[in-house]
């Protein structure tokens, strides 16, 4: 299971990350030499989708990325996902959870699942002569688990261990609630974890139905990175060409909920009519519904911790947004971190909330922006830690510095803060490529969102002709949403802030109140 964190949510290659300055990278667009690897995409008979680059190198990656997730559970259903990630490689048809075991073994190599609000990965990193087992076992714990009553029941005590560690941690908890206060009972604010209430509701029916709702063929994705095409697609005939997919139309899926327009190779929707007869009423609901951004306040009162928390958001961007990668260098602008840097000017110690907030105000612990990309939808803020005494001032600095984003003014963005910004967006996105995981998630998340892979280079060229008036438009847009803005998503959000707090919150005075003090949320 993936949490939110911080940082960039990895979706412009899954929303470009921050980064550090490579200076080859400040080369302008036209420069960028054309992709050494070309990306291929194949359909299969029964619609799965086969995509490879065929990489150089000693090793394999191989994944399978479902078109699933805690977005597409319902309050009956809530905290599947998550279960689902705890019991992926256990015992199948074919084998014993101890077969299982003994044969990842064998692999020699990694092998995991990890389930987020949009998909649900099954990944493997393997020596080439392994990759037909690897693939065999991905095919065996995806298609054919046998969900045993004592497997069900370990990896119930175990989330239930796992729910109590996230709790008591504020730094992961914090932005999983900031979700749920953010889209309120729908879609992107569904938990990613179980709700505790939802251990003892949840068996092996309710995790067969949720599979037979969204692990249809036409919702996976098979990537490789490092084999011939051609081979990936064989070995992918062989283990999940037996799947049945629901219908001869496509199946609405969450990769295209927020675009405009149907890119080239990508999914489309199909009507409720459509659909196999077999599938939940969950399915007729969620497939094809959009994020609704709603807005709201928690306090979580916590009068022993060290700190104050505060997190103040506001609706981001989709993924097929333009603008999204303006958005994702203004949260790579803003930086920042924790107290204590044990990092360079390519780590982050020259960006805004460094600069003004933390080398600034020591009562300061933790401050940092973040920017959390969906397929139709998002989250765009920063997050503080402070001590009690100076809390009555953390929402008027975090208004300020959001504020500074929007216009040019005295304290705003400058030229140099930006070329710095993007050198260091470009550098983390071409950086975590170099991993064949992170380079084989991309792939197949892309395929997922794009039904192709958008060039690093392309990317690359988007972000370096970037300007200022740019991110001041993007900011204006996020921050200050009015009729004179481009509506986000559809125009279905409430424009209004997110707010979670804990601590000794009754120091953190009117937070909303500041908040519109600095004329920040829906214009009229």
């Amino acid at each position: 299971m993936r949490l939110p964190l911080l940082s960039s949510s990895s979706a412009l290659s899954r929303a470009v990350p921050r980064a550090a300055r490579i200076p080859s990278l400040a080369r302008r667009a036209s420069t960028y030499p054309a992709p050494a690897v070309e990306s291929k995409v194949t359909t299969l008979p029964n619609r799965v989708r086969v995509a490879t680059e065929d990489l150089p190198g000693h090793f394999h990656a191989v994944g399978v990325y479902v078109d699933a997730g805690s977005r597409f559970e319902s309050a009956r259903t809530s905290g599947t996902s998550h279960l689902l990630d705890r019991l992926a490689f256990k015992s199948t048809d074919k084998h014993t959870d101890e077969e299982m075991t003994t044969l990842i073994d064998q692999l020699g190599s990694q092998i995991t699942c990890s389930s987020s609000r949009e998909t649900i990965m099954y990944q493997s990193t393997v020596f080439p002569q392994s990759l037909e087992l690897a693939m065999s076992l991905l095919s065996s714990t995806i298609l054919h688990p046998n969900l045993l009553p004592e497997e069900i029941a370990a990896q119930k005590d175990a989330a239930a261990y796992e729910i109590r560690e996230i709790w008591a941690k504020p730094e992961l908890i914090l932005p999983e609630i900031l979700h749920t206060v953010a889209f309120q009972n729908n879609t992107l604010g569904m938990p990613l974890l179980c709700p505790e209430s939802q251990l003892a509701v949840l068996g092996e029916k309710e995790i067969r139905q949720f599979m037979s709702d969204w692990y249809r063929p036409e919702r996976l994705v098979v990537a490789g990175v490092g084999m011939p095409h051609e081979q990936l697609c064989e070995l992918t005939e062989k283990f999940f060409g037996a799947a049945s997919p629901s219908s001869s139309l496509d199946i609405p899926s969450s990769s295209l909920r927020g675009a405009s327009a149907q890119p080239a190779g990508a999914k489309g929707f199909a009507t409720v009519s459509d659909a196999p007869t077999n599938l939940s009423d969950d399915y007729a609901s969620l497939a094809s519904a959009r994020a609704l951004y709603t807005g709201g306040e928690q306090y979580i009162l916590k009068p022993e911790e060290e700190f104050v928390h505060l997190y103040i958001g506001f609706e981001g961007l989709g993924v097929h947004d333009p603008d999204i990668y303006a958005l994702a260098t203004l949260q790579t602008l803003l930086g920042g971190g924790g107290s204590f840097s044990a990092g360079g000017p390519g780590k982050g110690m020259y960006t805004r909330l460094y600069t003004n907030v933390l080398n600034r105000y020591h009562a300061v612990d933790y401050c940092a922006g973040f920017h959390h990309c969906y397929a139709d939808s998002g989250l765009f803020g920063i997050a503080m830690s402070v001590y009690p005494q100076f809390a009555s001032s953390a929402a008027n600095i975090i208004s300020h510095q959001l504020d500074t984003l929007t216009r040019p003014q005295k304290g705003g963005i400058t030229q140099i803060e930006l070329s710095r910004a993007k050198n260091m967006l470009k550098s983390q996105l071409v950086m975590a490529l170099e991993s064949r995981l992170t380079a084989v998630e991309d792939l197949g998340r892309q395929t997922q969102i794009h039904g192709h892979k958008v060039p690093v280079e392309e990317m690359c060229a988007k972000i370096d002709a970037l300007t200022l008036d740019d991110l001041h438009r993007t900011a204006t847009r996020v921050l200050r949403p009015s009729s004179r803005t481009v509506p986000l998503n559809y125009g279905l959000g409430s424009g209004e802030a997110t707010i979670v707090a804990q601590g000794q919150i009754e120091a953190l005075g009117d937070v909303r109140a500041t908040i519109k003090q600095w004329g920040l949320g829906r214009q009229n």
